[in-house]
């Protein structure tokens, strides 16, 4: 196997593009993003004009807009983050808003001309794993007619789960810089309010899904001190460490490992397994798990339950991931338990997040798929509810400052329904 450094390999896949005019090249952001590449690519702006970077960069995780590196580049992806907001608003970066399962069949059909992975040094098998991202990759990696680069990180673990053998590529570099790292951040005391009601509504035996940001941080603290649980989600954070410490967990399975080397030293641990996320954000998989307590959240629920987790003040901020697809699982599920998590106000209180209707944009989940909402104030189980007893259950967890606010315009609402 020739293994080339970052420099040259950016060099011979430009070669081996330079007759296509537009060409598709496919990114494995998130944790994934080959930081090396990347680099080596902004120092070669004149190679890749016109190419498009096709992926699903992560808001908060993927803060570089690649759009920017080379002139004439475009993106697509399926969120929109105030790092590439400026791409979005100059029609560089195409936002595709799909779900994240979604995504991965996108992906395995899509036109592309070639793609890079960021993989693990061999394992005892020979084999370069996918590693911290084995979620969207997968979709790419079996396609034939790609050119298939492999970034061998040596930082990178060795997991259990996607992996091929090194003639799978078509080239081979080595970067021996660093991962991309991942910290949500510590807990203000809203989230660990939270936290307590996300644990109080967890069954002993569950399985949990969590999504990114804080509510995810709070999913996993408030579960310390439980044993028997398991853990079926599209991504895991630096938590998740002491969760195995503690022997909370049984198992765990997933396809994004988001965290910094606190959480990947520990993804060898034989109760880790790593999936594609054509499986882990499969609806029909997730409905056959027992007590699936998927935990996510949105910027803003109103009083019909609808819920917005895209738009501030009218302007795409994010997208839909799996946001959906755990929401709708978790309600299939036996014992299962769907929970939008968030704070109740925002802004020293002086901005509700329960809001009377949701604010201009597209609605991210129809109420019917809104059925359990935790604020730091309480839990709202909204399913089998009628209209009004809905709005109640909401304002029941809103900040108090806004709770007379919220039933005076429910009564002017609901007058004109």
């Amino acid at each position: 196997m020739i293994r080339l450094t970052i420099d040259q390999c950016v060099v011979q896949l430009a070669q081996r593009l330079k007759s296509r005019s537009a060409p598709r090249i496919f990114v494995p952001f998130g944790p994934g993003e080959p930081l090396g590449f990347r680099s080596a690519l902004s120092a070669r702006p004149d190679l890749f004009s016109g190419a498009c970077f096709v992926g699903a960069p992560i808001p908060g995780l993927n803060t570089a807009d690649w759009t920017r590196l080379v002139p004439g580049t475009r993106s697509e992806g399926i969120f929109v983050s105030n790092d590439w907001r400026e791409a979005f608003e100059a029609g560089r970066f195409a936002l595709r808003p799909m779900t994240w399962f979604q995504t991965y069949g996108w992906l395995a059909t899509t036109a592309l001309d070639a793609a890079l992975f960021q993989v693990s040094p061999p394992g005892p098998d020979g084999t370069l794993s996918l590693s911290v991202a084995s979620d969207l990759s997968p979709a790419v990696l079996g396609r034939p007619s790609l050119l298939k680069v492999a970034v061998i990180n040596p930082h990178l673990p060795h997991v259990r789960g996607p992996s091929a053998l090194p003639e799978a590529f078509d080239l081979v570099c080595e970067d021996p810089g660093p991962v991309a790292d991942y910290d949500a951040g510590d807990l203000d005391p809203a989230f660990e309010r939270i936290a307590a009601n996300i644990a109080a509504a967890t069954p002993d035996g569950a399985s949990l899904q969590f999504g990114v940001g804080k509510a995810g941080v709070a999913a996993l603290k408030g579960l310390r001190g439980r044993r028997g649980l398991k853990i079926h989600s599209g991504m895991v954070t630096n938590p998740l460490a002491a969760l195995l410490d503690e022997e909370v967990v049984d198992s765990v399975v997933t396809g994004l490992a988001a965290g910094t080397t606190v959480l990947r030293d520990r993804l060898t641990d034989s109760r880790l397994t790593f999936r594609e996320s054509g499986y882990t954000h499969d609806i029909r998989v997730l409905a056959a798990i027992p007590r699936l307590v998927a935990v996510n959240s949105a910027l803003e629920i109103d009083l019909f339950g609808q819920a917005n987790a895209e738009f501030q003040d009218g302007r795409q901020v994010s997208g839909i991931g799996g946001l959906t697809d755990f929401l709708r699982g978790a309600r299939l599920s036996d014992g299962g338990v769907p929970i939008l998590a968030l704070p109740a106000s925002a802004r020293k209180d002086s901005i509700s997040r329960i809001v009377p209707r949701l604010s201009l944009g597209a609605v991210s989940v129809p109420r019917a798929d809104v059925a359990v909402v935790i604020t730091e104030h309480g839990t709202a189980d909204l399913r089998g509810l009628d209209l009004d007893a809905r709005a109640q259950a909401l304002i029941g967890v809103a900040s108090p400052a806004h709770r007379d606010r919220l039933a005076n315009d429910w009564s002017a609402m609901r007058a004109g329904l």
